[in-house]
């Protein structure tokens, strides 16, 4: 097991992936990391929608304006959603939840990236959220957090650079 200080520097965007499929333990484990997530009341009011059908992977990376195109070379995707009628914490518990995914993901060597939906759209004006619905086929009560993005690395990112860090934006006992 990784330690986790490793991993948490280890972890980079990739947008870059080799052809390799993600086997079903993978996926599993990686769905797990979301299902095990912490959530606003222990309501685990989010939804996770995995993709590994290539041509529906293809229109969802349409989605947007910019910055989902390299879904296309994804070999699976998971649209997190929740219900932002029966959960006002949905937008934080879906954020951990694909964080952790993310995580998990980077201990299995595998790389992950964050597609932002919500608040998105088409150069049109069409919501990002609208489309992704209409191809997954979600009722219109669920929202769209984002898609991650899952595959193997194409290649390999340097680790996070430790002396990049932005100490100064950290605070004790008040903002200084």
């Amino acid at each position: 097991m990784t330690d986790f200080k490793d991993l948490v520097q280890a972890r980079r965007s990739h947008r870059k992936f080799a052809p390799d499929e993600i086997d079903a333990t993978q996926l599993e484990l990686i769905l797990r990391a979301a299902l095990m997530s912490p959530t606003s009341k222990g309501q685990r009011a989010w939804q996770f929608i995995a993709i590994d059908d290539k041509a529906t992977i293809e229109k969802l990376a349409d989605c947007k304006e910019h910055g989902a195109s390299f879904l296309k070379d994804a070999p699976v995707a998971v649209a997190v959603c929740g219900t932002p009628s029966l959960n006002d914490c949905w937008v934080e518990d879906g954020s951990i939840a694909a964080i952790s995914m993310q995580y998990q993901a980077e201990e299995l060597g595998l790389g992950s990236c964050w597609i932002q939906v919500r608040g998105r759209s088409l150069a049109d004006g069409t919501p990002s959220e609208l489309v992704v619905r209409g191809i997954l086929g979600l009722p219109e009560e669920l929202g769209v957090l984002c898609i991650i993005a899952l595959g193997h690395k194409a290649a390999e990112r340097k680790l996070q650079d430790e002396t990049k860090l932005k100490w100064e934006n950290v605070h004790i006992n008040g903002y200084r």
